[in-house]
């Protein structure tokens, strides 16, 4: 059987400045192919060379030309009716997603997309914590890029809770799938969760980041995500008039998850550097068998050839992220001085507060506390299960909470080689509830206080292990009656001041 060509386009991470970030990658792709004996050949291989450290460049800016790229490089094989396997590398990943779904995901073109499969090392589709550190200090990382000022345009875009975040995102939570098969795009997220010590900063903590590889985190860059949208009840007014209204109740009115989406977790790799990186630390041969793992899974997702074939590498490669968590769950570090020091790999979920009242203005001034077990007391959250807060920058009405899933669902005991408890078992929150004080509260427009009930139910249905959920929260803008009033005036009667119209407590 003739061996079926591809065409591989590469599309590397923000602030590169040299092709050298992708290592040894290609030339390996297109030995290894050979050798084991695949089915496959790889025809041709495009390195994307793109500018995004300069301020004024957003990434749906990169899409554009990316699109345009295509056209020109590209347009002679497609015309035959070829597609393209695409692999990105870090923002590469929302980059191709924003061109498919901008160009071909939300309007009608002729013929398939000419993309067929997008294969995604290291993702931020969900951005990444250091991006609110600033373009100075982000530039002095050597993890991410290493003396290049990075351009705030898709710095923005990159800060956890972006509304480009959002806008990328939950059209995809909110697609059933469909676009997944042969004659759409085939998905795959490859990470890692490892720590390359040699590029930690002392003095900026995300770059040893439980749960990430020095820049992104597992949530962050896993697709397999959730949309819930909370709605505040609308305001009644109390029985006496004088004494104002109320509306407590906070409740869950949409609830949707993504389509499966293959995702797999490689051992040992972190984001970025020669000796780590998913990507810069492929080696030259197949003696290298410390990226052996990552070669052999980027074949197998390039393979993929129909729904079928998609649906079992979703299911063997969530099965080696099990393994794989399993394995790496307890890290012992011998070479501090006198005794081990132990790291604890738990498995972490992040979750997206979006604040909006039902005219959709942002609410940017609020506290908003997390509540557990029967009673619902914040006091009942287990010890250690937030890993971090995160407010944006740019839209202060977005929050982001970090959380240790393992600690927040209970965790068995933890015991080293030698039957040593490193961790004693805990017991989880059993439900996860949340009280919201927003601001102004007085005034002529002000809004209520109000709380969803700690359940079971909410807490599975915001936390997933290695996943993100955007949780939209609709509030009531309540507007005084004594906005606009309409006074019968007597003739003859003397002019009156309103300036000093108190808002009152009757509401419209």
């Amino acid at each position: 059987m003739a061996r079926r060509k591809v065409i591989v386009v590469f599309v590397h991470g923000w602030g590169v400045t040299s092709t050298k970030s992708y290592g040894h990658l290609p030339d390996r792709l297109r030995a290894d192919a050979k050798n084991a004996g695949l089915n496959l050949v790889i025809h041709d291989v495009f390195l994307s060379k793109y500018i995004s450290f300069h301020d004024e460049v957003l990434l749906p800016d990169i899409s554009r030309a990316f699109n345009n790229a295509v056209e020109e490089q590209l347009s002679e094989v497609l015309k035959r009716g070829r597609r393209f396997v695409c692999i990105t590398h870090s923002t590469g990943g929302p980059v191709v997603r924003d061109w498919w779904q901008r160009y071909y995901g939300t309007v009608r073109r002729s013929g398939a997309c000419p993309m067929s499969h997008l294969i995604m090392l290291a993702p931020a589709n969900f951005g990444s914590a250091l991006a609110q550190l600033g373009k100075r200090r982000i530039g002095r990382l050597k993890s991410w890029f290493g003396g290049v000022e990075p351009g705030q345009g898709v710095l923005d875009w990159l800060e956890l809770g972006s509304d480009g975040i959002w806008a990328l995102n939950t059209p995809w939570i909110s697609s059933s799938g469909r676009q997944i098969g042969a004659d759409g795009i085939f998905p795959f997220v490859l990470t890692g969760q490892s720590i390359d010590r040699a590029f930690y900063d002392h003095l900026n903590t995300y770059t040893g980041e439980a749960g990430s590889d020095g820049v992104v985190r597992v949530a962050g860059a896993n697709m397999n995500s959730n949309y819930l949208r909370l709605v505040q009840e609308k305001p009644q007014q109390r029985g006496d008039k004088r004494n104002g209204c109320e509306a407590p109740r906070l409740r869950l009115r949409k609830f949707e998850t993504a389509p499966d989406t293959a995702f797999c977790i490689l051992r040992g790799k972190s984001h970025s550097g020669p000796g780590m990186g998913i990507m810069r630390s492929i080696g030259k041969t197949a003696k290298d068998q410390a990226t052996v793992e990552t070669i052999e899974t980027i074949l197998q997702c390039m393979s993929v050839s129909s729904k079928a074939q998609y649906r079992s590498v979703v299911k063997d490669l969530a099965k080696c992220c099990v393994d794989r968590q399993s394995a790496e769950r307890l890290e012992v570090d011998s070479r501090t001085f006198r005794m081990n020091a132990y790291f604890i790999h738990d498995r972490y979920s992040m979750v997206v507060f979006r604040l909006r009242d039902v005219e959709g203005h942002p609410v940017n001034d609020f506290d908003l506390v997390l509540t557990a077990g029967p009673g619902g007391n914040p006091d009942h959250l287990p010890k250690g299960f937030l890993a971090d807060r995160q407010l944006n920058s740019v839209s202060p009405n977005t929050i982001t909470f970090y959380f240790n899933y393992d600690l927040m669902v209970g965790s068995k005991k933890i015991t080293d080689g030698d039957g040593r408890v490193i961790r004693a078992a805990t017991r989880g929150a059993g439900a996860l509830g949340m009280r919201i004080w927003p601001r102004p509260d007085h005034g002529f427009v002000r809004y209520l206080p109000c709380e969803i009930r700690a359940t079971r139910g909410l807490l599975e249905k915001a936390l997933r292990p290695n996943c993100t959920t955007l949780v939209d929260i609709q509030l009531q803008r309540v507007v005084s009656k004594n906005v606009f009033r309409a006074d019968k005036v007597d003739p003859g009667a003397p002019a009156r001041s309103f300036k000093r119209t108190p808002p009152g407590e009757e509401i419209v």
